[in-house]
């Protein structure tokens, strides 16, 4: 696949780099905040190749790729010319309902950081993993050396977030880290805890400071970003011009950095901590929570409302230790999105829809389902409900056993070792049933129910008449080398298409004879050959002729016109005329005609073809009124 020309394509389509107010992308989806989105012209983007589907969710205009998307993404940038965290405010962004707009927020804010997320998550289910198979100990250096390296993204979870936060909040994404290095601070740590052993309180002058350790937090981080993009613009705003340069930065730094460590962490750590606690309660019902969720994670990767939920699942990991309810429950949809797209590969016997489900099945059960998704099971509805109702029965087995996610990670098999920690393997056992459950589950009833449609089954059949008469296709896209026999030259502009993709049996059975059909774009027909108008229909909708050769030819123009009775024709030739190659016979008013519901298709016939061995034909392609057309061979 060219992906540079993809890109050029989806880039034209969404309206040019002028309609593009922000960009970024996830592990399948470019999403983009478009300041138009009625500019964009989604049915054409939805059928160019590469691309899987278009959702407008969230605040987002999101265009499906699958796993090529960086591919796609990179060049895309450099055409548009875009910079990360600049941008234009979408038209219709006060439009949006707040829930949008919270959604594309928490969307822009951790779909950047995956990446590392995932990197992290898979490091620490590879340490649980040498663990439990006791080929390292944790005593040893090489332990500790994986196990730092691991919890690095986690540790500095506010810098990250401060970073990407920034970028959607359209501040300065430096001072934006430098608040977040403030709250991991060793010095502030240190007082943090020497306050708490001591019973005392922080106090910056007379101004309290909360005892809290903000590492791995996630809500204060992004409290204060943006509250410091409300910050920025006031202290350019007040800051002299000639020392702006210094005191903007200044102002916004410690007015920012107060607010964080005297309110907005305070707020942002009691929250946390609220949702964990909420949470915990919950865990003895967790199993509702993780069925619902298990059956109806495809519907919100659809409507992109996961990226409300997956925040939940990391605070509770950062505040708890694991995650009970988010990532086991995404584990059991996405292993059942895998299940029943396999399903599907195996029953199907279309050979494109096998290929599409069994590829995008087993990156389904790694982790990744956009591809089955919208690939399959959105697209032939019956593994989308397989799907769910797999989902739900995985969520409910993990949600009643309190299997716990340790590492987080793209929930699916690459990741089931994230599942080992507190030097138990009982979670790690019960993941894999839940797993197995929802795969064995959504696979059967997919199996059961799924039927391949019946114009995919058509459209292979008609493939394999296609590479049957591939030397015939040749012949007649060369018609003009082929030396000797007599020519008919078209006799309308337009598209050439086969016989056989005329709505009427009379044509595209060849009773009248051999021949190809134009779809015209002018309203004007001309004569084929040199010879005689033997006949122009009293409703002029037909016309004969009689080549010098001998060849005869029939122009029929549009399907069942005879009925109009000559309206929305007029003759210029007449019978018996002679005429010559490109003589107009005939006008007829194209859109008139159509308006009246007519098909204006217009079959060219040899109608005396039994007379010849052979009569090969141009078609496939656009061709203009005198261009060669048919070629009649004794």
């Amino acid at each position: 696949m060219n992906y540079k020309d993809l890109a050029k394509s989806i880039l034209e389509l969404v309206g040019s780099e002028k309609n593009i107010a922000g960009l970024t992308h996830c592990a399948t989806r470019l999403r983009f905040n478009l300041k138009d989105e009625k500019k964009a012209k989604t049915e054409e983007i939805k059928k160019l190749k590469g691309v899987m589907g278009v959702v407008s969710s969230g605040g987002q205009y999101q265009i499906i790729i699958g796993s090529d998307v960086a591919s796609v993404y990179k060049p895309l940038v450099e055409m548009a010319n875009i910079q990360e965290g600049k941008g234009e405010k979408p038209k219709e962004e006060e439009k949006k309902s707040l829930g949008a707009r919270a959604i594309d927020t928490l969307s822009g804010i951790f779909t950047p950081i995956l990446p590392a997320l995932t990197a992290a998550g898979m490091l620490k289910a590879v340490l649980s993993l040498l663990v439990a198979l006791k080929l390292v100990s944790s005593d040893q250096q090489s332990y500790q050396i994986l196990n730092f390296m691991g919890d690095a993204t986690f540790y500095f979870l506010p810098i990250l977030l401060a970073n990407s936060a920034a970028k959607k909040f359209k501040c300065n994404p430096y001072l934006a880290m430098m608040l977040g290095g403030m709250l991991l601070h060793p010095n502030f740590i240190n007082m943090v805890t020497t306050a708490k052993e001591a019973g005392e309180s922080i106090h910056l002058f007379a101004i309290p400071i909360y005892n809290a350790s903000y590492s791995s937090s996630v809500i204060p981080i992004i409290l204060t970003v943006w509250f410091m993009s409300l910050v920025e613009p006031i202290a350019d705003k007040v800051s002299p011009k000639a020392v702006k340069f210094f005191t903007k930065p200044l102002i916004t730094a410690l007015v920012c950095g107060i607010v964080m460590l005297s309110v907005l962490g305070p707020v942002g750590y009691i929250i946390s901590n609220f949702i964990a606690d909420g949470l915990r309660a919950m865990e003895s019902y967790g199993w509702i929570v993780t069925t619902l969720l298990g059956a109806l994670f495809p519907l919100l990767v659809m409507t992109g409302t996961h990226y409300a939920i997956i925040p939940v699942g990391i605070n509770n990991r950062m505040t708890l230790g694991y995650d009970t309810m988010v990532y086991p429950s995404n584990l059991a949809s996405n292993i059942a999105q895998g299940g029943a797209t396999l399903a599907v590969g195996v029953k199907s016997k279309v050979s494109e829809i096998k290929q599409l489900a069994f590829s995008s099945g087993i990156t389904a059960v790694c982790g990744i389902t956009e591809p089955a998704l919208y690939g399959v099971n959105l697209r032939f509805r019956t593994p989308l409900y397989a799907s769910m109702i797999g989902g739900g029965a995985g969520g409910f087995f993990v949600g009643l056993m309190g299997v716990r996610n340790y590492a987080g990670g793209s929930p699916g098999l690459l990741t089931l070792p994230s599942y080992i920690g507190e030097d138990s393997l009982r979670s790690f056992y019960m993941a894999i049933i839940g797993a197995a459950i929802a795969f064995v589950v959504a696979f059967v009833i997919s199996f059961i129910l799924y039927k391949d449609p019946v114009e995919a089954v058509e459209t292979q059949q008609e493939n394999k008449e296609v590479e049957k008469e591939t030397a015939e296709k040749k012949e007649k896209q060369n018609v003009s080398k082929v030396e000797g026999g007599m020519t008919v030259y078209a006799p309308v502009t337009g598209k050439a298409v086969p016989l056989k993709e005329v709505n009427d049996p009379t044509f595209a059975e060849e009773i009248l004879g051999k021949g190809v059909a134009i779809i015209p774009e002018e309203g004007l027909a001309v004569s084929p050959i040199n010879g005689t108008v033997v006949n122009i229909f009293d409703t002029l909708h037909a016309i004969g002729l009689k080549s010098d050769d001998g060849v005869e030819v029939l122009i029929h123009i549009g399907l069942d016109t005879v009925k109009l009775g000559g309206k929305h024709f007029k003759a210029i030739a007449k019978s018996g005329d002679r005429v010559e190659v490109g003589a107009p016979l005939v006008e007829f008013d194209i859109d008139k005609i159509k308006e009246e519901g007519y098909d204006i298709i217009t079959p060219i016939i040899i109608s005396n073809s039994f007379e010849y061995g052979t009569v090969l034909s141009i078609d496939g392609h656009d061709i203009v009124a005198g261009d060669e057309l048919i070629k009649v061979i004794k």
